[in-house]
């Protein structure tokens, strides 16, 4: 195992930020795999899930099962854990810039498109490695103009030449379930099943530019753009990549962390990155169908008040079920209640953490079967 600081751009005297990393196994070996924790920041799960699956890890990479390369960066926002706010975290935007910590990510596709046009030949795996070097190349020539930028350049040196790519989240409240893109389903597939994951969200590009599907983008992009310009080269999904969302900000405690951690585990094992003494077991089967993320409805209150939810983060829901009522305690009539209702069906598999809405206000997610929203899919 390899620990290594890299350090940030310093934004002012005497102040500098690092980010930790571990790689284990051969850098060189294959597959090669990142996984990293709390990009944003305030989404504490991921990092104790980093925590137990370090001590499988060393364990594996002990006893000489370690096939491929792992590399875990379990606390990805160095910059977001240092932000605080009338004594609450603020580990989603950028308080300098305003800007999500997970959006605005480079296009790589752009970024080596003309070496691809004259570069690339007749055999896949070359391509794949030539547009792997092209990448880190140009990442290597990017300078950084604040300490932000400096934190995405770090998070994609680490991450441009890997096979598969980790990103762990959270939500407010919610069950376990997962964003891909529409190419990386084949490979992420057998994550959701061994996660238990209740709801998975797909898409060919959800817009935004965030991190995960900068990487796994790349490939599908670029083999697009090429054949548009009339450049017809094989070219493989070089990358699978996945926000897994480990249920509600609340939910860090040693068992919900030690059980993702094994099914991670076992995850790496069916990808050959680790080798296990005991015969394979067959996959856990699906726990829900995967759905598009455009089909995703979210749910919004026209009027405040204070939130009371009618029904559980999981529930199954039918078009016009009640979930969750508004009360404005301050109405002439006490009679008068918002009921905001299912406009799909589908799992409600996210809602709000806090109990009193703004007008406008989010109240959570239904994964439906069908799309109906288009333009940028995720939320802000």
């Amino acid at each position: 195992m390899i620990r290594t600081e890299h350090a940030l751009l310093s934004p002012s005297l005497g102040h500098q930020k690092h980010l930790v990393s571990f790689t284990y196994g051969d850098p060189q070996a294959r597959p090669k795999v990142y996984i990293q924790a709390s990009l944003h920041a305030e989404e504490l799960p991921g990092m104790l899930v980093a925590h137990h699956l370090r001590s499988a890890l060393e364990t594996a990479e002990r006893e000489g099962r370690l096939c491929g390369c792992v590399v875990l960066v379990p606390a990805a926002n160095p910059i977001g854990l240092a932000q605080r706010l009338d004594h609450k975290p603020m580990g989603r935007f950028e308080l300098d810039s305003g800007e999500n910590f997970n959006r605005h990510y480079p296009d790589l596709a752009q970024a080596v498109f003309e070496q691809a046009c004259t570069g690339l030949g007749q055999n896949p795996q070359t391509n794949v490695a030539l547009v792997r070097q092209w990448v880190g190349q140009w990442l290597s020539e990017w300078t950084p103009k604040t300490e932000l930028e400096s934190q995405r350049r770090c998070l994609l040196q680490l991450s441009h030449d890997v096979d598969v790519v980790i990103d762990l989240h959270c939500d407010w409240e919610a069950v376990m379930h997962l964003y891909s893109e529409e190419a990386c389903w084949p490979t992420i597939e057998p994550l959701a099943a061994t996660l238990g994951c209740r709801a998975v969200l797909l898409a060919k590009d959800s817009g935004g530019g965030p991190f995960d599907e900068r990487l796994s983008g790349l490939w599908w992009q670029l083999r697009e753009r090429l054949l548009a310009a009339g450049v017809d080269r094989p070219l493989p999904q070089g990358c699978a990549s996945t926000t897994v969302e480990l249920r509600g900000e609340s939910d860090v405690d040693h068992g919900h962390a030690q059980a993702d951690a094994l099914a991670m585990v076992r995850y790496l094992q069916h990808l050959n990155a680790i080798g296990s003494s005991a015969p394979p077991t067959p996959l856990p089967p699906m726990a829900c169908q995967a759905t598009p993320l455009a089909g995703s409805q979210t749910l919004q209150s026209p009027v405040p008040g204070v939130l009371v939810y009618l029904v559980p983060t999981g529930a199954l829901l039918q078009v016009g079920d009640a979930v969750a009522h508004v009360i404005d305690p301050t109405a002439p009539d006490a009679s008068r209640v918002h009921v905001v209702r299912a406009e799909v069906a589908g799992v409600l598999y996210a809602r709000v953490g806090h109990r009193y809405l703004l007008a406008g206000a989010e109240v959570g997610k239904i994964a439906g079967l069908h799309a109906f929203r288009t333009g940028d899919l995720l939320g802000a």
